[in-house]
């Protein structure tokens, strides 16, 4: 398969009811990945949709925002495209989360980087009420396959912070951090499971004994755990313009660095560092001047586009 190919779908402002925000992700073998993305090209120029979605021979993965009826209509094609067992969830967005809709198609939906069979060799999957039985145990390692970023803006009690700034580097933690523990209980999480698909089936490859997973990832353990039983510490993050969720899939407090990508707690915004799209106290002194400078000018371009929306 050739390179990133990637296409936009123009995208109408929503109505005042909101945005429906669907997540979801099935790996399954694709006859005809490029086949498929033009499909979907030619149904998200009809319909009201913005978001991204990423087609590989693996299957499909992405998040996607709409009203009810754009939604309900890309749901419904990716059923009858064969995409039967999809790990799907929907949440709630006042804000447009999405600039553009962006249809993409990669030689995996999710990059790890190693050859490994999610759809062979499979963890075993916990809902929420066993998985905090299983985390709670003192015999059991618990992963947050997620990047640095992700895990600074919550996660789950007494979890491990594997320091990884993208996926690509898990399978290097594994050999270094983890290889030593195969006889242990392991236990991974990450937003929407789709992650831990492929590092569960990593570990059983490297020989681990006993992995499991959240099914359904940390949005379904929101979804369904009340607050006074969770486990759960801090927001989700998510990569839209909501920034961070909390428990039953409400939109949190945390605010994004539109510098770095790193999410900021209302304290952090207070500081003298942070100046809105141009730095935040993790990356003020990771850029020039003149990069700042860069960064002012693209924020005045965005409020001017805003402007001139309205």
């Amino acid at each position: 398969m050739n390179a990133t190919v990637e296409q936009l779908a123009p995208v109408e402002q929503q109505a005042t009811t909101g945005w429906v925000v669907a997540a979801l992700y099935q790996f399954k073998e694709v006859q005809d990945a490029a086949a498929l993305k033009e499909r979907l090209l030619n149904l998200v120029g009809s319909i009201n949709l913005c978001g991204t979605l990423i087609v590989a021979d693996e299957g499909i993965n992405g998040t996607v925002a709409g009203d009810r009826v754009a939604i309900d209509a890309v749901h419904q094609f990716l059923l009858d495209e064969g995409f039967t067992s999809m790990e799907y969830k929907e949440s709630h967005s006042a804000e447009k989360p999405f600039r553009k809709m962006k249809i993409k198609l990669k030689k995996e939906i999710v990059t790890l980087g190693v050859e490994v069979k999610p759809r062979d060799l499979v963890g075993h999957y916990l809902d929420p009420k066993e998985w905090n039985e299983l985390i709670a145990r003192d015999d059991v390692i618990l992963i947050d396959t997620r990047n640095d970023y992700e895990y600074k803006a919550g996660t789950f009690k007494g979890a491990v912070d594997p320091k990884t700034e993208t996926f690509r580097e898990f399978p290097d933690y594994v050999k270094k951090e983890l290889e030593q523990h195969k006889d242990k209980k392991i236990a991974m999480f990450c937003t929407g499971g789709i992650r831990c698909e492929k590092s569960t089936s990593l570990l059983l490859q490297e020989g681990f004994n006993e992995v499991y997973h959240l099914k359904g990832g940390i949005l379904k353990y929101l979804e369904e755990t009340p607050a006074d039983e969770s486990l759960w510490e801090g927001e989700c993050f998510v990569f839209d313009g909501r920034t961070a969720v909390t428990h039953g899939m409400e939109e949190g407090a945390n605010i994004k660095c539109h510098a770095c990508g790193w999410p900021l707690v209302p304290a952090e915004v207070e500081l003298p560092s942070y100046e809105h799209g141009v730095s935040c106290v993790y990356c003020i002194n990771k850029t020039t001047d003149k990069q700042k400078e860069g960064f002012r000018m693209r924020q005045s371009q965005i409020l001017a586009a805003k402007r001139k929306r309205l």
